[in-house]
């Protein structure tokens, strides 16, 4: 029996890299490059990479296609390549954001204007953390935060941003939430959240591969995301590597709630390990159940559009605009990170299919 379990195995893993290898392939791929991480509390059953991390040295929007650097200058996705994470960030924003609960420094239904009280719009309607975790204040998916002129007129009018339908009553993904949130524990802190994710997450997991603005050193391992202009960006940056690709990041310092970290396949395998073990060193086994049970704090549950057959019994990941996603199916006892570069050289429609294939290989492997 146990032979037949890791053929059956074996070949589902099988399949699950072929899905992936093909991904950066053809004449429209879905990738430029991609980093796969799968595996189990115990250790890793699949990491391999495929495809480039730089490829494109603009886009032709007459073309409509990427403009190619010489073929000597492509850098292949390697174990150790570095992506942006894009929205993947607001994990690691809940588990801080967890932890200061345990601290007692503020409290899930405690109202956000009780921690910043410049949070004006969030204290004329009450709203509170656990709303703000489960995108459920009322609040619209963004704000243009980077045509303000400064920090200050930044924060001022994401502080001033009514909701648009009663805090409470209705699920509306918002990047606002987490950037509101990030405002609550920096000031219930003291410090930066760049600070609160090493002290919280990064640091005692070991995860040396993951920070928000990478030193200049980490360049040669990051792969490239977008050659951002209008009309398609938000913003006329040229091709990016190495900053943070979301606009509204970009513009309040590259350390933001919702986006802005980096990290690889690897370190985020790390992460999904300890989160399938209970949580420690970083929360209680309680906080990490209440976290990534449904309705979810921060992660989304159970949702087959980008988890395939790994959903139905409490999954629990998120995606990011870049081309990443991570699955932690605690029925299963697996992970699976997918780390790629969707946007490179520029953003497109989202389809999440590639995502669920894999998820649903996984699962069929190990049953």
């Amino acid at each position: 029996m146990a032979a037949t379990y890791e053929a059956e195995r074996d070949r589902g893993l099988t399949r699950l890299l072929e899905i992936v290898r093909a991904l950066p392939e053809g004449e429209r791929p879905w990738c430029s490059g991609v980093a796969l991480a799968a595996g189990t509390a115990s250790g890793p059953l699949a990491e391999e990479s495929f495809g480039w991390a730089v490829r494109y040295a603009a886009y032709d929007e007459r073309a409509d296609r990427g403009v190619e650097l010489p073929r000597e200058r492509w850098l292949p996705v390697r174990r150790d390549t570095l992506f942006d994470l894009a929205s993947l960030t607001k994990l690691c924003t809940t588990i801080v954001a967890l932890r200061a609960v345990e601290r007692g420094l503020i409290a899930l239904d405690g109202r956000v204007a009780a921690y910043a009280p410049e949070c004006t719009a969030a204290a004329e309607h009450g709203i509170t953390v656990r709303q703000l975790l489960t995108h459920t204040s009322g609040l619209i998916p963004e704000l243009p935060l980077y045509e303000e002129d400064g920090m200050e007129r930044r924060w001022a009018r994401l502080a001033a941003e009514q909701p648009v339908t009663p805090p409470g009553t209705a699920r509306r993904y918002s990047d606002l939430n987490f950037l509101l949130l990030q405002r609550v524990l920096e000031r219930t802190a003291g410090r930066g959240l760049d600070r609160l994710v090493q002290e919280t997450v990064t640091g005692p997991l070991g995860m040396a591969d993951t920070r928000f603005n990478p030193p200049a050193s980490w360049l040669p391992r990051i792969a490239a995301t977008e050659d951002q202009r209008r009309p398609w960006g938000k913003a006329d940056r040229g091709m990016l590597r190495g900053v943070v690709h979301d606009e509204n990041a970009w513009a309040l310092g590259g350390v933001a709630g919702h986006a802005g970290l980096f990290s690889t396949a690897g370190d985020l395998a790390v992460l999904c390990r300890a989160l399938l073990a209970g949580g420690g060193p970083m929360l209680s086994p309680e906080s990490t159940e209440l976290m990534l049970t449904a309705p979810g704090l921060g992660f989304e549950v159970d949702q087959p559009w980008f988890m395939g057959e790994l959903a139905g019994r409490r999954a629990a990941g998120h995606t990011g605009f870049t081309g990443t996603s991570l699955v932690v199916d605690r029925a299963r006892g697996v992970y699976l990170v997918l780390l790629a570069t969707t946007v490179h050289p520029r953003r497109r429609a989202g389809d999440s299919a590639p995502r669920a294939a894999a998820a649903t290989a996984l699962a069929r492997a190990v049953g």
